[in-house]
Protein backbone atom coordinates (compact mmCIF):
# COMPACT_ATOMS: atom_id res chain seq x y z
CA UNK A 1 0.00 0.00 0.00
CA UNK A 2 1.50 3.41 -0.87
CA UNK A 3 1.86 5.95 1.52
CA UNK A 4 -0.90 8.23 1.81
CA UNK A 5 0.28 12.13 1.02
CA UNK A 6 -0.06 13.41 4.04
CA UNK A 7 2.74 11.26 4.90
CA UNK A 8 4.84 12.61 2.29
CA UNK A 9 4.83 16.20 4.41
CA UNK A 10 8.35 15.90 5.38
CA UNK A 11 8.76 16.86 1.52
CA UNK A 12 6.23 19.20 1.28
CA UNK A 13 6.74 21.43 3.71
CA UNK A 14 9.82 22.31 2.00
CA UNK A 15 8.94 21.68 -1.53
CA UNK A 16 5.51 23.10 -2.73
CA UNK A 17 6.25 22.58 -6.74
CA UNK A 18 6.23 19.24 -7.57
CA UNK A 19 3.41 17.86 -9.09
CA UNK A 20 0.93 14.71 -8.25
CA UNK A 21 2.63 12.33 -10.32
CA UNK A 22 5.86 13.57 -8.39
CA UNK A 23 4.85 12.97 -5.42
CA UNK A 24 3.19 9.64 -5.93
CA UNK A 25 6.69 8.49 -7.24
CA UNK A 26 8.32 10.02 -3.84
CA UNK A 27 5.21 8.06 -2.32
CA UNK A 28 6.15 4.72 -3.61
CA UNK A 29 9.63 4.55 -2.71
CA UNK A 30 9.34 3.70 0.75
CA UNK A 31 7.49 0.44 -0.43
CA UNK A 32 9.74 -0.04 -3.29
CA UNK A 33 12.86 -0.18 -1.36
CA UNK A 34 11.52 -2.05 1.73
CA UNK A 35 10.42 -5.22 -0.47
CA UNK A 36 13.68 -5.26 -2.17
CA UNK A 37 16.18 -4.59 1.18
CA UNK A 38 14.21 -7.48 2.21
CA UNK A 39 16.09 -9.45 -0.62
CA UNK A 40 19.19 -7.71 -1.32
CA UNK A 41 20.43 -5.07 1.68
CA UNK A 42 21.41 -1.76 -0.34
CA UNK A 43 20.10 0.65 2.51
CA UNK A 44 20.51 0.13 6.38
CA UNK A 45 17.95 -1.61 7.99
CA UNK A 46 17.79 0.77 10.61
CA UNK A 47 17.47 3.47 8.25
CA UNK A 48 14.56 1.80 6.01
CA UNK A 49 11.77 2.98 8.44
CA UNK A 50 12.69 6.69 7.74
CA UNK A 51 13.93 6.35 4.19
CA UNK A 52 11.98 10.04 3.06
CA UNK A 53 13.34 11.90 5.53
CA UNK A 54 17.65 10.32 5.89
CA UNK A 55 17.78 9.61 1.57
CA UNK A 56 14.83 10.77 -0.13
CA UNK A 57 15.19 14.40 1.48
CA UNK A 58 18.65 14.35 1.94
CA UNK A 59 18.82 13.72 -1.67
CA UNK A 60 16.51 16.64 -2.03
CA UNK A 61 18.96 19.04 -0.41
CA UNK A 62 20.83 19.31 -3.83
CA UNK A 63 17.82 20.81 -5.45
CA UNK A 64 17.89 23.44 -2.40
CA UNK A 65 20.46 24.61 -4.43
CA UNK A 66 20.91 23.84 -7.61
CA UNK A 67 18.34 24.13 -10.44
CA UNK A 68 19.21 21.83 -13.27
CA UNK A 69 17.66 23.10 -16.87
CA UNK A 70 16.05 20.52 -18.95
CA UNK A 71 18.65 18.64 -20.90
CA UNK A 72 21.45 18.56 -18.66
CA UNK A 73 23.11 15.37 -17.59
CA UNK A 74 24.27 14.41 -14.78
CA UNK A 75 26.21 11.13 -13.00
CA UNK A 76 25.63 10.26 -9.82
CA UNK A 77 29.05 8.73 -8.78
CA UNK A 78 29.32 5.54 -5.78
CA UNK A 79 24.71 5.71 -6.15
CA UNK A 80 24.82 2.74 -4.09
CA UNK A 81 20.97 2.22 -3.82
CA UNK A 82 20.24 4.95 -5.64
CA UNK A 83 20.93 7.85 -4.14
CA UNK A 84 20.85 10.98 -4.49
CA UNK A 85 19.92 10.45 -8.32
CA UNK A 86 16.75 8.80 -7.96
CA UNK A 87 15.26 11.46 -6.08
CA UNK A 88 16.66 14.30 -8.21
CA UNK A 89 15.42 12.09 -11.25
CA UNK A 90 11.67 12.58 -9.65
CA UNK A 91 12.72 16.29 -8.96
CA UNK A 92 13.98 17.29 -12.30
CA UNK A 93 11.92 15.35 -15.33
CA UNK A 94 13.65 16.85 -18.00
CA UNK A 95 17.54 16.39 -16.81
CA UNK A 96 19.00 13.15 -17.65
CA UNK A 97 20.81 11.09 -15.09
CA UNK A 98 23.44 8.43 -15.25
CA UNK A 99 23.70 5.95 -12.27
CA UNK A 100 26.40 3.94 -11.57
CA UNK A 101 28.35 1.64 -8.87
CA UNK A 102 30.92 -0.66 -8.39
CA UNK A 103 28.75 -3.17 -6.78
CA UNK A 104 26.72 -5.44 -9.22
CA UNK A 105 23.79 -5.97 -6.83
CA UNK A 106 23.18 -2.41 -5.69
CA UNK A 107 22.33 -1.51 -9.63
CA UNK A 108 20.29 -4.25 -9.71
CA UNK A 109 18.23 -2.56 -7.55
CA UNK A 110 18.48 1.09 -8.60
CA UNK A 111 17.76 -0.59 -12.10
CA UNK A 112 14.38 -2.20 -10.09
CA UNK A 113 13.12 1.11 -8.56
CA UNK A 114 13.65 2.43 -12.31
CA UNK A 115 11.77 0.01 -13.84
CA UNK A 116 8.82 0.06 -11.28
CA UNK A 117 8.97 3.76 -11.25
CA UNK A 118 9.15 4.08 -15.46
CA UNK A 119 11.35 6.90 -14.85
CA UNK A 120 12.48 7.29 -18.49
CA UNK A 121 15.36 10.06 -17.86
CA UNK A 122 17.67 7.07 -15.60
CA UNK A 123 20.01 5.01 -16.96
CA UNK A 124 22.14 3.12 -14.20
CA UNK A 125 25.31 0.77 -14.70
CA UNK A 126 27.43 -1.38 -13.21
CA UNK A 127 30.84 0.07 -13.57
CA UNK A 128 34.03 1.78 -11.58
CA UNK A 129 33.34 4.90 -12.52
CA UNK A 130 37.56 5.34 -13.40
CA UNK A 131 36.20 3.11 -16.46
CA UNK A 132 33.79 5.63 -18.50
CA UNK A 133 34.95 6.81 -21.23
CA UNK A 134 32.56 7.21 -23.71
CA UNK A 135 30.12 9.54 -21.87
CA UNK A 136 30.72 13.40 -20.51
CA UNK A 137 28.41 15.35 -17.94
CA UNK A 138 27.48 18.68 -17.12
CA UNK A 139 27.41 17.59 -13.24
CA UNK A 140 28.74 15.03 -11.15
CA UNK A 141 26.86 14.01 -7.86
CA UNK A 142 27.69 11.76 -5.02
CA UNK A 143 26.51 11.77 -1.53
CA UNK A 144 29.43 10.38 0.92
CA UNK A 145 31.09 7.93 -1.62
CA UNK A 146 35.04 8.74 -0.89
CA UNK A 147 36.96 11.62 0.15
CA UNK A 148 36.96 14.22 -1.87
CA UNK A 149 40.58 14.51 -3.91
CA UNK A 150 39.31 10.89 -4.97
CA UNK A 151 35.93 12.73 -6.06
CA UNK A 152 37.08 15.44 -7.50
CA UNK A 153 40.19 12.90 -9.03
CA UNK A 154 37.43 10.57 -11.33
CA UNK A 155 34.69 13.22 -11.88
CA UNK A 156 36.77 15.69 -13.42
CA UNK A 157 37.38 14.00 -17.15
CA UNK A 158 33.46 13.51 -17.50
CA UNK A 159 32.91 17.09 -16.82
CA UNK A 160 32.19 19.26 -19.45
CA UNK A 161 33.47 22.83 -19.60
CA UNK A 162 30.78 24.74 -20.92
CA UNK A 163 28.28 26.41 -18.28
CA UNK A 164 25.23 24.49 -18.07
CA UNK A 165 23.05 26.84 -15.32
CA UNK A 166 23.14 30.52 -15.28
CA UNK A 167 23.97 30.47 -11.25
CA UNK A 168 26.62 28.10 -11.09
CA UNK A 169 29.57 26.43 -14.00
CA UNK A 170 29.34 22.65 -14.73
CA UNK A 171 30.95 20.77 -11.86
CA UNK A 172 30.98 18.05 -8.43
CA UNK A 173 28.35 18.33 -6.53
CA UNK A 174 28.68 16.45 -3.31
CA UNK A 175 27.25 15.69 -0.13
CA UNK A 176 29.32 14.71 3.08
CA UNK A 177 28.68 14.67 7.05
CA UNK A 178 31.27 15.83 10.35
CA UNK A 179 34.69 17.66 10.46
CA UNK A 180 35.14 17.95 6.93
CA UNK A 181 38.39 20.18 7.82
CA UNK A 182 40.95 17.77 6.94
CA UNK A 183 39.53 16.46 4.20
CA UNK A 184 39.47 19.57 2.84
CA UNK A 185 43.05 20.29 3.15
CA UNK A 186 44.23 17.24 1.93
CA UNK A 187 42.17 17.79 -1.27
CA UNK A 188 43.94 21.20 -1.95
CA UNK A 189 40.13 22.38 -3.03
CA UNK A 190 38.36 25.47 -2.06
CA UNK A 191 34.70 24.04 -2.34
CA UNK A 192 31.54 26.21 -1.93
CA UNK A 193 29.80 25.12 1.10
CA UNK A 194 26.24 24.53 2.20
CA UNK A 195 24.78 23.73 5.42
CA UNK A 196 21.89 21.35 4.70
CA UNK A 197 20.15 22.10 8.17
CA UNK A 198 19.91 25.95 6.65
CA UNK A 199 17.53 24.35 4.59
CA UNK A 200 16.27 21.89 6.67
CA UNK A 201 15.24 21.42 10.40
CA UNK A 202 15.34 17.90 11.44
CA UNK A 203 18.14 17.31 13.57
CA UNK A 204 19.48 14.90 11.49
CA UNK A 205 20.64 16.97 8.91
CA UNK A 206 23.16 18.83 11.53
CA UNK A 207 26.60 18.61 10.78
CA UNK A 208 25.59 17.72 6.88
CA UNK A 209 26.93 19.38 4.18
CA UNK A 210 26.84 20.02 0.36
CA UNK A 211 30.15 20.93 -1.51
CA UNK A 212 30.43 22.38 -5.01
CA UNK A 213 33.54 22.44 -7.14
CA UNK A 214 33.04 23.99 -10.25
CA UNK A 215 35.03 22.22 -13.01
Amino acid sequence: MEKAPDQLEIITRYFTGFSSDQLSRFARLENIYSLWNEKINVISRKDIGSLLEKHVLHSLAIAAVFTFPDGTEVIDIGTGGGFPGIPLAIAFPGVRFHLVDSTGKKIKVVQEVIHELQLKNVTARHTRVEDIRDRRFDFAVSRAVAPLKDLWHWSKPLLKKDRKTDAFKNGLICMKGGDLTREIEESRLKPRIWKISDFFKEAWFNEKYILYIPV
